[in-house]
């Protein structure tokens, strides 16, 4: 204790810690921050303009973590790619809806904050936003000692989108004969990493570190922090286009249970899943814990992040 009376930072809370942490990366937040966004870093609440010359326009809001993916970058003192994978996790929830993203909003809870912990975590987050074209407008730092161990914490953020009424998705005319596309994830994404730890680190006994040959060079730590694909670049411009029917961001669940969220009522969809080849973190994942392919299946992407549907004709 302190000499004379008890202070927050006694109680293991320091306030200067965090703000000289914001101040290191309020330039990378304000680099997210367009025309749009109004009052500056620092306000109570964030303001953002409406965008202009929409007919009809929807707003779309997707809230997330990154579950225990955490833990592995703790493991391997890694943080500044775990604001990413969120920001670039919600993004893909709100594109299958049709919606591009406008800003995100996070909370960052931890047991004891240091300030190069702050600035790699919302520099991941700056960074999403800028690759995504939305901006950062406000988030909450949360030092609770005592509800989280030193070392530990935890992460979630909120997404706001829009789309046009009439461009909304999934549509009404998914029906038999489609096609399912896949487009290849960058890895587990953000989902299965309690399977994923349990199978790698308790029954194959494999650390962060260690480089097993099927990784071809890479490290565990490599392959599980590989940061969650946003395909918003890539799909935003093409949906215009009319082709693509639903889309299904293939999350917790994996296949069976995000692919019949967009299919109506009467059908449902076949793959084959010879068509690709998983990714090799999901071989070593499954033989090292002797997993099940219908777990596999269910928990992971497989190597796959988005399915769209389209119409035959439209498929190339």
């Amino acid at each position: 204790m302190a000499d004379g009376g008890l202070t927050y930072r006694d109680a293991g809370v320091d306030i200067d810690t965090a703000t000289r942490g914001l101040r290191r990366v309020k330039s990378l937040i304000e680099a997210t921050q367009g025309e749009d966004c109004l009052g500056g870093v620092g306000g109570f609440g964030g303001l953002f303009r409406m965008p202009q010359g929409m007919s009809e326009p929807l707003l779309v809001a997707s809230t997330d973590g990154v579950g225990t993916k955490i833990h592995v970058a703790v493991m391997a003192g890694r943080h500044d790619t775990v604001g990413e994978d969120l920001v670039n996790h919600c993004v893909d929830d709100i594109l299958v809806q049709g919606a591009r993203p406008l800003f995100v909003l996070d909370y960052f809870a931890c047991g004891t904050l240091t300030e190069e912990l702050l600035v790699d975590v919302v520099s991941g987050f700056a960074r999403g936003c800028a690759s995504n074209g939305c901006a950062l407008l406000g988030g909450e730092t949360a030092e609770m000692p005592g509800t989280y161990q030193p070392g530990d914490y935890d992460l979630a953020a909120t997404v706001v989108g829009v789309v046009e009424r009439g461009a909304l998705l999934p549509r009404s005319d998914v029906a038999p004969g489609d096609v399912v596309i896949g487009l290849r994830s960058s890895g587990l994404h953000t989902n299965g990493f309690s399977l994923a730890r349990k199978a790698l680190f308790e029954r194959a006994s494999l650390t962060v570190v260690s480089r097993p040959q099927i990784l071809g060079g890479a490290s565990v730590a490599d392959a599980l922090l590989a940061v969650h694909r946003s395909y918003a670049p890539l799909l935003l411009p093409l949906l215009p286009g009319g082709a693509v029917k639903a889309m299904a961001h293939i999350t917790g669940g994996g296949f069976p249970d995000n692919l019949p969220r967009v299919l109506p009522a009467g059908v449902g969809a076949e793959i084959d899943a010879m068509a690709w080849e998983p990714l090799p973190i999901f071989r070593l994942i499954q033989s090292s814990g002797d997993v099940p392919d219908a777990e596999m299946y269910r928990t992971f992407n497989m190597g796959m992040g988005m399915l769209l549907i389209a119409a035959p004709d439209r498929a190339d």
